[in-house]
């Protein structure tokens, strides 16, 4: 007569095999969750150096170098490479809210102008890929629009 294994020793290899079917889609949301939130990241900082931008922007007498000054400091102190991120372009605002051209900010520039201060890095050039679910030619971009003081 054979005796009938129970217990412990009945269900040997079903941990091993729930592991294997579970970890693959663990580390998928995972490293998902890393690219995902990295990215979100990266637009906020974008958002808030093109923020600055537009801050220095509206000031009377500043210049399209000190508005790319400011913008590459917050870059800078966010911890980004400033050559991966593209310089701050500063643009026309249309009647429709719509951007314009570009435009070069002077003392002629009139009281109550809209200007818009656009920040954008290529992914490739500043993110985190771990499961390349970004594409590597994803613009990410910060846009703001203040009227010249």
């Amino acid at each position: 007569m054979r005796r009938k294994r129970t217990g412990i020793f009945g269900r040997s290899g079903s941990a091993v095999m729930e592991a294997a079917l579970v970890f693959p889609v663990l580390l998928s949301l995972t490293f998902g969750s890393i690219e995902f939130g990295y990215f979100f990241y990266v637009k906020h900082t974008l958002q808030g150096a093109a923020r600055e931008g537009a801050r220095q922007a509206i000031i009377r007498g500043s210049t399209n170098t000190d508005v790319t000054s400011v913008v590459t400091q917050s870059i800078r102190s966010a911890g980004f490479p400033t050559g991966a991120v593209n310089t701050a372009v500063i643009r026309s605002v249309n009647s429709d809210g719509t951007l314009g051209g570009t435009m070069t900010l002077s003392g002629s520039t009139a009281s109550g102008t809209p200007i818009a201060v656009v920040v954008s890095a290529t992914w490739s050039n500043i993110g985190v890929r771990p499961l390349g679910i970004i594409s590597s030619s994803k613009v990410v971009s910060g846009r703001t629009v203040m009227r010249r003081e």
